[in-house]
């Protein structure tokens, strides 16, 4: 799904997710003044921070991907009036998409560091 040389924006804030693909792809045209058409991966997030959509054009269709975690929420930045949209790396996208992960394992885990007397 995260190829290598892809522009990737993340819509800040919380998105309408029961918008299809249609609706999406309008909203990155009119709202963010993108091309849905351009081969860039757009993600969006729901108000619960618990469900994100990846909306993806390869050349002939979109692709419209979808995570929702059982547990944990996504680490989501907050809308902000001067950016509606924010581009993000390969790897920074892995990292929000694996925040639930790796949030749990912290909890789970605790690190014992030896005292020194």
């Amino acid at each position: 799904m995260l190829r290598d040389g892809k522009d990737i924006y993340l819509a800040c804030g919380a998105t309408d997710l029961r918008k299809s693909i249609d609706a999406l792809s309008i909203l990155v045209r009119d709202g963010f003044q993108l091309d849905p058409f351009g081969g860039a991966m757009f993600v969006f997030c729901n108000r619960n921070r618990d469900i994100i959509k990846i909306l993806e054009w390869d050349g002939d269709g979109f692709w419209l991907h979808m995570k929702r975690v059982e547990k944990g929420r996504f680490n989501w930045p907050g809308a902000a009036e001067e950016e509606e949209t924010m581009d993000i790396t390969r790897h920074e996208l892995e990292i929000l998409i694996g925040s639930t992960r790796l949030r749990s394992k912290l909890k789970r885990r605790q690190i014992l560091v030896p005292s020194i007397r």
